[in-house]
């Protein structure tokens, strides 16, 4: 083939702009993800070579080599990992394929844009080579091919790329930076034996680099790295800034792990398991990993054999790193015997037991560092809750939600805390879900419970209503929504210089009168024990959805179920005075519709007819 020049995909040239461009305040990065690319190339043959051990003919010994040259400015990395054919070339390199680019690019928006941390989760590492080097070769032969069949790639990143084939006795890949004007210190000895240490310290295959040699004799290659698994390394030997320099080159990111467990199993079943607590959500928490979940990587006898997330831990926990390494599972393990292997149900059971034992640790001897945790997880460990029945009771003691007892919605408490509160006589946990926490604090429906003192749970994430109505009850008290049914707070005292509550008894027709004009916006209109200082509110029956539900679903496009809610109105509030003692009846329409759009405002709703509303109130306002 002779040398052909092609545009890169117009994705992957966005990317180059913004990695060259954007991403300059860390520039060394680039040596991380270059290495963990070629580590992955090592354990990918070390994988294909269990069908087909003739992969690694003639050059058994895995390995990563760095060579520099000061003054040509040129740093090479170089591996005989798998290696790639000339369409895998162009497949990974000069189009979008599968690296995820494309998320990756909408990913990037605002101070965004500078995070490095995001180019190793997106498979668009390659790339950063480009932050440093004005141009860049690629040789590469697939493992098992012809010498003939060599590619070589070069591009300086400003929108072409050639490609070609050549004559290349080795397997693997070798890429070559010509580094750019002020860059030298990435072709110096000291530079790259530092930052190997700070990102690559422990791949576990050994990173080579050329020894200082006297002048006249032979330089020798010698390790720079462990090189060895760590999570196969005894506990007693390791230190903080191991597993946490580890952590660093499972998340592809600077950023440290708020806890780990590290444990070794033996019997029956013998494996090992390192799991990390992150301290940052990853931005597509919420998004694609859920489906695409990676980050625990399952390997057999310190063979890297995929990344299992999805079988090693429920959804639930996606946001755990780290590796289990099992002695018994067969190294030619398929993900269709993995969903079905009890070995592996096993391993999944005790990897979610650990964690769930990490978080308690957490909770019981680091609250703070617990709740550095629940701000950045707290709503997706809330998914247990419907999905892990098993540990439902386990992930409820983990629960932390903001009350009408805390601060802001940062402070939070636990059901543990909630229960120590109890007032005499109350037999249940108390919760009101809304859109945001200050329209759940300031909601009527809590205007009852402030006079007897009783604390109430806000769930303003928008998981809590469907989550809680798994949980149902708490160590034998059973969860009630305050917006829902009757009331009934008789049987417990008044908070201390709290005047009793007024008569929830309407003045005589009033509720048919309202219903008349309101018609089938409302089921029904009765007066009110729950209020105290508020005019209105509108409830629904017990086993309905809250009327923040029923939103959220029409939002989504979804069809709800359920009748109109009930208005409930407080016969001692001088509005619900105003509207009983009015006797022109389109007038009292008025007011009576008025009363009502205020329901629904405090409920968190939108109005059918917000101008209706705006001309409703000013008229009565200005009435005579």
């Amino acid at each position: 083939m002779s040398t052909e020049t092609r545009a890169f995909q117009a994705e992957v040239q966005q990317v180059l702009n913004l990695v060259i461009h954007s991403l300059y305040s860390n520039k060394e990065i680039f040596l991380r993800e270059l290495v963990s690319n070629a580590s992955d190339a090592l354990d990918k043959l070390r994988f294909e070579a269990i069908r087909a051990p003739e992969l690694m003919a003639g050059d058994a010994e895995l390995r990563i080599e760095l060579e520099y040259d000061e003054q040509a400015r040129t740093l090479t990395i170089r591996d005989n990992g798998i290696g790639m054919t000339l369409e895998e070339v162009v497949e990974n390199i000069g189009t979008i394929a599968r690296s995820g680019t494309r998320r990756f690019l909408e990913s990037l928006s605002g101070d965004a844009r500078k995070d490095a941390q995001l180019i190793g989760q997106f498979g668009v590492g390659f790339y950063s080579a480009f932050i440093v080097a004005d141009r860049v070769e690629l040789r590469t032969r697939r493992a098992g091919a012809e010498a003939a069949d060599g590619v070589l790639w070069t591009s300086d990143g400003k929108g072409e790329y050639s490609v070609e084939t050549i004559e290349r006795t080795a397997r693997g890949s070798e890429i070559v930076l010509y580094l750019k004007e002020g860059e030298g210190e990435f072709a110096a000895s000291w530079r790259l034996r530092s930052l190997v240490h700070k990102y690559s310290e422990h791949i576990a295959f050994p990173i080579r680099m050329r020894a200082e040699a006297e002048e006249g004799s032979e330089p020798k290659w010698e390790t720079v790295n462990q090189a060895a698994a760590l999570w196969t390394r005894p506990k007693t030997e390791l230190k903080d800034e191991d597993y946490q320099g580890f952590f660093k080159h499972l998340a592809h990111s600077d950023g440290e792990a708020l806890a780990w467990s590290h444990n070794k199993v033996e019997g029956g079943q013998s494996y090992t398991s390192l799991l990390y607590i992150p301290a940052k959500a990853p931005f597509d928490l919420f998004g694609g990993q859920r489906d695409e979940r990676q980050g625990l990587k399952l390997y057999v006898k310190r063979v890297f054999i995929m990344d299992a997330a999805e079988h090693l831990l429920p959804a639930y926990l996606r946001f755990v790193r780290g590796v289990v390494d099992s002695d018994d599972l067969p190294l030619n393990v398929s993900r269709e015997l993995l969903q079905d292997n009890k070995l592996t149900q096993q391993i999944r059971s005790a990897v979610v037991k650990r964690t769930l034992d990490l978080l308690d640790k957490l909770a019981a001897e680091q609250p703070e560092k617990f709740a550095d945790f629940w701000r950045e997880f707290g709503q997706v460990l809330k998914e247990g809750l419907t999905e892990d029945y098993g540990n439902r009771e386990r992930i409820a003691r983990l629960l932390r939600f903001a009350s009408t007892a805390s601060e802001g919605a940062a402070q939070t408490v636990s059901l543990q805390d909630y229960l120590g509160r109890l007032r005499p006589n109350q037999t249940a946990i108390y919760y009101i879900t809304a859109e945001t926490h200050l329209g759940a604090r300031h909601s009527p429906h809590l205007e009852a419970f402030r006079g007897k003192g009783v604390e109430v749970i806000l769930a303003a994430d928008r998981i809590d209503e469907w989550a809680l109505s798994y949980l149902r009850e708490f160590e034998g008290k059973p969860f009630v929504s305050v917006a829902k049914g009757d009331v009934d707070l008789s049987s417990i005292p008044d908070a201390e210089g709290v005047a009793p509550p007024p008569t929830a008894e309407l003045p005589e027709g009033l509720a048919e009168r309202v219903k008349a004009v309101l018609g089938d916006k409302v089921k029904a209109v009765r007066g009110s024990a729950r209020l105290r200082d508020s005019a209105a509110v509108l409830v629904v029956d017990q086993h309905e959805l809250s009327l923040h539900t029923q939103r959220l679903l029409k939002q989504a496009g979804q069809a709800v179920a359920g009748g109109a809610p009930t208005l409930e109105l407080n016969p001692a509030h001088p509005v619900v005075m105003r509207l009983a003692a009015e006797g022109d009846e389109a007038r009292f329409a008025e007011w009576a519709q008025l009363v009502h759009e205020q329901a629904v405002l405090s409920e968190g709703g939108q109005l059918e007819d917000p101008s209706g509303f705006v001309r409703r109130l000013n008229g009565l306002l200005f009435a005579s």
